[in-house]
């Protein structure tokens, strides 16, 4: 099959790129770019379109198996084409989680028919209840990309060291949510000025720092490769700024809601804005910010955690954390950044290609003769409000329902073919 994609603005910032051609893709590869291409079987018109690299969030809960009244694989790859996604790196945490072969084989033989490519982390701990590691090497071997026990730390530094220890020869990635349990324990919110006048019990950013900080001495000691997940605090940002500095190799990421919203949102948001890591103070964002203009934050991923209504109903108290964020998450940094000139777009467009990819050790797809054809084709000029109608999640949790977005994705371009992001 031949797609032609006709005027679209072709931008990779990783070879220099940037230039308004036609593209031809056909059999799954870039055939050529220029002019005077022949038409494919399907032509897309790309006037006042980006088309990039294929974007990639390397942290989604798919809730599959086990919760797929939330998410499923198929609905998890819908909201992914929404959001102009081409490859998502699914958490493990799911009923039973992915901490042995049956489970792996199963998700990646039933993804391995989807338009997005679904990356799958296993368990660091068996079952992840963080007493004994989950078999790495024949997971690894299997196909999974990382280790993680997402949604919560591995709290034994024992067994976080042990677990540093065997990942390292395997080049494995352990993926950390940091969180001291005793210090955020009842936590429902940032601990500051907000949570006390709102009544609410808060987490400090201790809760967060401190585990960094473990996790950062051990691997100052074993070696290997540590990323740690949806970070939330300037202290944080210091830390891997420091290690970095030092030639550790660790990686983060940041949320778009923590990057946009702050502690202060959560009276409106309520339940909504119930989230784990939670919402910081100002000051705490425009750390994340420079962290990520300054590389010292990797990559932006969403955290996609859905919830079906009845759950977030529940009010503040009783609600589970978490937001989605596969659909919104493009825009919302695109105009709240990049608009506004403060994020480059280059950096906008690496923290989600190929800085994101680096983490896992993926290759990134690029916009050249002969590469695998996998892009985002984005609507930078298009206006329009969030609201439930756009969200092809089966959950409709969104931090940022209401919200006027600035630029909108348009479609994926896959070996598959050609995928429309909405209507």
């Amino acid at each position: 099959m031949r797609i032609d994609v006709r005027g679209a603005q072709l931008y990779d910032p990783a070879i220099g790129l940037d230039r308004t051609a036609d593209l031809l893709i056909e059999d799954g590869r870039v055939a050529g770019i220029g002019p005077g291409l022949p038409h494919g079987e399907e032509t897309i018109d790309g006037d006042g379109l980006l088309l990039m690299p294929g974007f990639i969030d390397i942290h989604v809960h798919l809730r599959d198996p086990g919760e797929t009244y939330k998410e499923d694989l198929q609905s998890g790859v819908q909201a992914a084409i929404s959001g102009g996604f081409t490859d998502v790196c699914a958490m493990p945490n799911t009923r039973p989680p992915v901490d042995g072969p049956t489970v792996l084989a199963d998700i990646l033989s039933r993804a391995a028919q989807l338009p997005v490519k679904v990356h799958q982390l296993a368990a660091i701990t068996q079952g992840q209840d963080g007493e004994q590691l989950a078999p790495m090497a024949s997971l690894q071997a299997l196909g999974a990309v990382g280790f993680s026990d997402d949604g919560k730390g591995v709290r034994s530094s024992a067994l976080m060291r042990l677990a540093m220890q065997y990942a390292r020869p395997l080049g494995a990635v352990l993926a950390t949510h940091a969180e001291d349990p005793e210090l955020s324990r009842g936590g429902l919110m940032h601990e500051g000025a907000v949570s006390y006048r709102l009544g609410l019990p808060g987490q400090p950013r201790s809760a967060e720092t401190a585990m960094v900080a473990r996790d950062l001495e051990i691997l100052r000691e074993t070696g290997g490769r540590l990323h740690i997940c949806h970070i939330s605090a300037r202290e944080t940002v210091a830390l891997v700024r420091r290690a970095k500095a030092e030639g550790l190799q660790v990686t983060c990421e940041v949320t778009p809601h923590h990057l946009l919203l702050t502690d202060e949102d959560v009276e409106r948001l309520g339940a909504l804005g119930k989230m784990n890591p939670p919402l910081r103070t100002a000051e705490d964002r425009e750390a994340l910010r420079e962290g990520l203009r300054d590389g010292t934050i990797d990559a932006i991923a969403t955290d996609h955690a859905p919830h079906v209504p009845q759950e977030k109903a529940r009010g503040i108290f009783h609600a589970p954390f978490g937001v989605t964020g596969l659909e919104a998450a493009v825009p919302a940094v695109y105009g709240a950044l990049v608009q506004t000139g403060d994020l480059p777009l280059a950096r906008f467009v690496d923290a989600f290609t190929d800085a994101a990819r680096r983490v896992y050790g993926l290759a990134a797809p690029r916009i050249r003769v002969g590469d695998l054809a996998r892009f985002t084709l984005f609507d930078p000029c298009c206006s329009w409000e969030l609201t439930e109608k756009d969200l092809r999640s089966r959950s409709r949790n969104s931090a940022f329902l209401g919200r006027t977005l600035s630029g909108r994705p348009f479609g994926i371009v896959t070996e598959g073919g050609f995928f429309q992001s909405h209507e």
